[in-house]
């Protein structure tokens, strides 16, 4: 049997890995045959350590099947220096391309910029009660899975194009708002389900096109968005094909020689 600070430890760590899971006590119980007493008192330790830190807060489920579960802030000034430091990042010029884009894929591709903002993002709708997360590839998924694993929630991804082992699709037609193009979106049917509530995570909002036909597919199996969040939002256009949305950043002007992006 460990000892109170091993089973804090051990509990913390179990906690943190795993945010947003129920664990019953029963579960602890037989990790460290500790009896119900002690480890509510131990989960009473941690609860109150990680409110004074201001790193999140420890929820107690009552009931048959209740337990408790981590659910992770972010304190207000780490959040601050974070998006500081990828403003900085996204101001470089030496990220504008042609045709008017601008290179952020090493960013969505890094682990402590993608958990930070997808944190951010996760505290944004983690009251929104929803059944699954939604985003269409690629360069949003790495975002959508950290959201979906704060929120544990599952992860369904939209393809421009279907694939074999993704079984039967719904596909839509949609018009994209950066590249003003007519493309094509399909979702496996195997990854939703009918009457639930879904968010849509994103890594950047031009128009909205992309998130609109999401939310249009989304409709045609009864299914409520409860939620729309971006990493950036493009400024113009400033009337979008969607309303409601939230996002961390937007990008207020995108030339040849400049790039002007600061915090929403």
């Amino acid at each position: 049997m460990q000892n109170k600070k091993q089973r804090i430890a051990a509990m913390c760590a179990i906690l943190a890995k795993n945010p947003n899971k129920l664990y019953s006590l029963k579960f602890f119980q037989e990790m460290f045959g500790a009896a119900k007493s002690s480890l509510s008192e131990d989960a009473a330790v941690i609860k109150r350590v990680f409110s004074d830190m201001g790193i999140g807060r420890v929820e107690t489920v009552a009931g048959a099947h209740g337990g408790i579960r981590y659910v992770p802030q972010m304190p207000a000034n780490v959040r601050m220096l974070l998006v500081k430091e990828l403003t900085e990042k996204m101001r470089d010029t030496s990220r504008i391309l042609p045709g008017g884009y601008m290179y952020i894929a090493d960013l969505f591709c890094t682990p402590y910029y993608v958990d930070g903002m997808a944190q951010i993002m996760a505290e944004w709708f983690v009251g929104a009660k929803a059944d699954f997360i939604v985003t269409v590839e690629t360069k949003g998924i790495p975002l959508a899975m950290s959201v979906a694993r704060i929120l544990n929630l599952p992860l369904a991804i939209a393809r421009r194009e279907s694939k074999l082992t993704d079984g039967s699709v719904f596909s839509i037609n949609y018009l994209s708002g950066s590249s003003r193009r007519l493309q094509t979106m399909s979702l496996s049917k195997r990854m939703i389900k009918e009457e639930t509530r879904a968010l849509v995570i994103d890594d950047f909002i031009a128009g909205g096109g992309t998130v609109k036909a999401i939310c249009d597919m989304l409709a045609e199996f009864s299914i409520e968005v409860v939620g729309v969040g971006a990493a950036i939002v493009n400024r113009y256009p400033q009337k979008k094909r969607i309303n409601g949305y939230k996002a961390i950043f937007e990008l207020e002007e995108l030339s040849e020689t400049k790039i002007e992006i600061s915090a929403c």
